[in-house]
């Protein structure tokens, strides 16, 4: 006990003489070794365990257990509370301990989540951190998994303070002591199998992915939600590209106008196109017809595309467009219908 308290004494010295530095993670040589053994033991030890639980115990009582071992951890989150004066916070989170452990039958039952009640998680780390402590470099315990040396100074002063298990240590009960230990471990393994297993999926290196992810998500714990915009910026920014250069028109132009594509002026382009445009209308097109007499020739001025054209109008109309109609009769006949009205059309004499 006298050396657990030693221990715990020089952590939270060094973690209260800790500050944040540029590079988070200088021992990562040291790090990885201990991620890769982390990983190992959890590849053929806790994993198996974790998945057997599983499919063992019925979810109910997976469950239970969890709000369990979470109703627990809501007497260190209370005292942290009041060490970073949040008396309201405080006693919400006593609020839902007692309820929890009275009606909930010693928290296997989450009435409180029922009843609307806020759930808070502060520990003795981010009270550091809420007071100006750094981080600390990063690092990666053995079984236990990522942290820093504030966040691993802080979990010894919770352990010894504010964790009921480990009264039962204190109290000679070790077997017991032990075995709720086992099975708090096994819980929270069964509860990181889906996100353990994205994360090897999904990153090319699960070890710097975890870790820029435990320090965003304590940096956010630490502020109450807010991450700070240092640990939000990528190691691979993209290259900058080029605005592309505008135009001497589109510089020249008001804000508020669009810009044609052409450099020209409408009335330069207008005039560009009629001078370029090929006489379609007026080529010579060879058509199928008698050969005109020559005084017929003679007298005929128009093109024969005109000529063509002529040809194709009804004969009613064509008499129309060369002379008006002569309009016979009163109002009232043309009123009558068509019929009547038909029948006043004269054409005019030769």
């Amino acid at each position: 006990m006298k050396k657990l308290k030693s221990v715990l004494l020089i952590a939270v010295l060094v973690g209260l003489s800790g500050c944040a530095t540029a590079n988070k993670d200088p021992l990562e040589g040291v790090n990885r070794g201990i991620y890769k053994f982390n990983d190992v033991v959890d590849q053929y030890a806790m994993k198996p365990v974790a998945k057997a639980y599983k499919a063992v115990t019925p979810t109910p009582v997976r469950t239970g257990i969890s709000n369990f071992f979470s109703n627990l951890g809501t007497l260190t989150t209370v005292v942290n509370d009041l060490l970073q004066l949040k008396f309201a916070q405080a006693f919400t989170d006593a609020g839902r301990f007692v309820i929890n452990t009275t009606f909930g039958i010693a928290g296997f039952i989450d009435v409180a989540s029922k009843d609307n009640i806020p759930r808070h998680q502060e520990d003795f780390g981010q009270t550091l951190g809420h007071w100006g402590v750094g981080s600390g470099p990063y690092l990666v315990l053995p079984i236990l998994g990522p942290s820093t040396l504030r966040d691993a100074g802080g979990l010894a002063f919770d352990t010894v303070t504010s964790d009921p298990i480990t009264y039962l240590h204190n109290t000679g009960q070790i077997r017991a002591h032990n075995q709720v230990r086992l099975v708090q471990f096994v819980d929270k393994r069964t509860q990181l199998l889906d996100a353990k297993d994205l994360v090897d999926d999904a990153s090319i290196d699960p070890y710097a992915f975890m870790r820029d992810a435990y320090l965003q998500r304590r940096a956010s714990q630490v502020q109450d939600g807010i991450v700070p915009r240092e640990l939000l910026q990528d190691e691979f920014e993209p290259e900058d590209e080029e605005p592309a250069k505008a135009t001497s028109a589109e510089q020249a132009a008001p804000a508020d106008t669009v810009v044609l594509q052409s450099d020209a002026p409408i009335e330069e382009n207008a005039g560009a196109l009629t001078s370029e445009a090929q006489p379609v209308a007026v080529e010579e097109i060879p058509v199928a017809t008698e050969p005109a007499t020559p005084d017929v020739a003679a007298e005929n001025t128009e093109t024969p595309a005109a000529t063509e054209s002529q040809e194709l109008l009804p004969p009613l109309l064509d008499q129309v467009s060369q002379q008006p109609a002569v309009l016979e009769g009163d109002a009232a006949d043309v009123v009558a219908g068509v019929d009547e009205t038909l029948l006043t059309l004269e054409a005019p004499a030769k």
